[in-house]
């Protein structure tokens, strides 16, 4: 356990970078993307470690991100081939690879993400209690990826998967009766899906932002 998880009080938990998408509007991997001269997905997976036992990425074999995760000594689990493409068969991977190592919560991340620190992440982890999920919600509207969810929910999700269906990650959370965990400030959930929105997350922290630690 961290230091930081001890302080918490939240117990051993694990954490999954989501950087399986096709970065279609970016034009090319968001998770190799630089925000103050640091890929977006080594902040993530850096903050991930301020409060998770063991952190993952979820990401294509062949790609970028995995290699990056490898060279940072972190695990990037291969989405089931049987199940369709979309976000939650990163969860479903990353849901068995932490159930497989003995963890009962898995934190998620998109990659695209890139300010949401220690605070958001203790916040959904206390938030889940005895729910099967949390995920957060501003003023702006709920962002479903940034969550916690039960390992136990990776047997159902993958069966569901295998024969074919892809629900949305909002409907599936309706499913399972997650929790909304509200957050007064949007900021930290300001998203760099597109190259302009990762200039303006630039702008607005003037180059100024630290790595995590520093």
């Amino acid at each position: 356990m961290t230091e930081r998880s001890r302080q918490g009080n939240i117990g051993a938990v694990a954490g999954l970078v989501l950087a399986g998408g096709r970065s279609s509007r970016f034009g090319s991997e968001k998770a190799l993307a630089l925000l103050a001269g640091i890929p977006l997905l080594t902040r993530l997976v850096s903050e991930l470690f301020e409060v998770c036992e063991a952190v993952a990425v979820s990401a294509a074999p062949k790609s970028g991100a995995a290699a990056l995760a490898r060279s940072m000594g972190v695990e990037a689990p291969a989405d089931d081939p049987v199940h369709p493409r979309g976000p939650l068969a990163g969860v479903a991977a990353g849901l068995a690879w932490a159930r497989g190592r003995g963890f009962d919560r898995l934190v998620t991340l998109p990659c695209d993400t890139p300010l949401v620190g220690y605070s958001e992440i203790l916040a959904l982890l206390t938030g889940i209690g005895d729910a099967s999920a949390a995920y957060a919600a501003t003023a702006d509207g709920p962002q479903p990826l940034c969550a916690v969810w039960r390992t136990g929910l990776e047997s159902g999700l993958s069966l569901r998967l295998a024969a074919g269906e892809h629900p949305s990650v909002r409907q599936f959370h309706a499913e399972i009766a997650a929790v909304e965990v509200m957050f007064n400030d949007p900021a930290p959930f300001r998203n760099a899906n597109t190259p302009e929105a990762l200039l303006a997350l630039e702008a607005g922290i003037d180059g100024a932002l630290p790595f995590p630690d520093q």
